[in-house]
């Protein structure tokens, strides 16, 4: 997963379009909070114990004045907290960016994947405590276990996980996971399960009391895949995934892998309404969610342990790609910013440039029933 950058510019672009049919379903957007904030961001994580809504945010760098803009100075990296509630600013620390952030409610330490390294912060201060050297691993993905209460942050060039102990920040050493990892989830048991984005993609199992993979699920054609959900009391996996088929031969229609924990037994796949950065799943309704980069959030309802079906694909916002749940109010968290029109695709074909960042547009959305 890469961060997105924000650039000045004027102009204004919200909602997009589904490509697939829109069942009708009891899901909808319930609040937006313009907090704005220049700098890029990627994962979005909600503190369910302590109310907390985490967003790290890159720096920016300085942009000079011209005849239409004014000159915006440079912006360091920070996270930004807010209140998970009411989505009101709570406060931010200055220096500590990255891509994710992880918090262990028992300890009150914080952490979030930054680059090169792993930042320790205190929950109640809101004070960093120290940096973490990873080695030659560069932080993306990251993910709390409070199983062992540690720590689990995931590399996509080396293709494995640094293991940290939340207590003290010690590293314990890495899994090696045999491809290049994406989300993870945790069944509460001593399990750890790790989506793979290669082309061919996969899920790797891991054992947490040895830190060591023990099995790979394959998905065959279907790759890509950047969001996991787990569904713990019937150890079901659900692998929101990019591309199936054989592209460019084929197109590369999105797709949920619906999977056993057990043994990777693929019971179906899915279609998503859009490329997914991320996958969650509510265990009161029964219901996994995935969110997607051209403003959609596809609802996936298991009626039983092998039975499934779409149940709702919900308009959001053009770039609100990744995803936070809070299972005390069953509301769900992504954000995005605000675009103008995208500029014409380079010569010869390809995939252009994004149209420029409205500033001051960055948004929190909410969506519940």
């Amino acid at each position: 997963m890469r961060q997105f950058c924000l650039v000045v510019a004027v102009a204004i672009a919200t909602f997009a379009p589904i490509g697939l049919a829109q069942p009708a379903g009891p899901y909808k957007v319930l609040k937006t909070a313009r907090v704005g904030g220049e700098g890029g961001w990627d994962y979005i994580y909600a503190d369910v114990a302590g109310r907390r809504l985490y967003i790290p945010r890159g720096g920016t760098r300085a942009v000079a004045a011209t005849d239409t803009t004014p000159a915006a100075p440079a912006g360091p990296a920070r996270l930004t907290i807010f209140n998970l509630d009411t989505l009101e600013p709570v406060g931010e620390i200055s220096g500590v960016g990255g891509n994710g952030t992880a918090v262990d409610p028992k300890s009150g330490h914080g952490f979030t994947s930054d680059h090169p390294k792993v930042s320790m912060f205190d929950t109640k201060t809101m004070t960093l405590i120290k940096s973490i050297d990873v080695g030659a691993a560069q932080p993306d993905g990251i993910y709390f276990d409070a199983f062992n209460e540690r720590v689990y942050v995931f590399s996509h060039p080396t293709k494995d996980a640094t293991v940290i102990d939340a207590k003290d920040g010690t590293v314990l050493g890495t899994i090696d996971l045999g491809g290049v990892p994406e989300q993870g989830v945790g069944d509460g048991n001593g399990m750890l399960y790790v989506v793979m984005q290669d082309p061919q993609g996969s899920v790797t199992a891991v054992d947490v009391k040895t830190m060591k993979a023990t099995a790979h699920y394959p998905f065959g054609d279907k790759g890509r895949c950047n969001g996991l959900a787990l569904d713990a009391k019937n150890h079901v996996l659900f692998a929101a995934c990019g591309n199936s088929g054989n592209p460019p031969a084929q197109p590369a229609q999105p797709m949920m892998v619906i999977l056993s924990a057990e043994d990777g037994k693929i019971f179906t796949s899915l279609p998503l309404a859009g490329g997914s950065d991320g996958a969650v799943f509510n265990p009161s309704t029964m219901e996994a969610y995935s969110t997607q980069g051209n403003g959609t959030l596809t609802v996936v309802k298991e009626k039983s342990p092998t039975s499934f079906e779409v149940e709702q694909n919900l308009q959001t916002m053009n770039g609100a790609r990744t995803i936070a749940f809070d299972s005390k109010t069953n509301h769900i968290f992504t954000m995005s910013q605000e675009r103008g029109p995208a500029p014409p695709p380079p010569p010869g074909g390809g995939r252009g440039p994004q149209g420029a960042a409205v500033p001051g547009s960055f948004t929190i959305l909410v969506i519940g029933k």
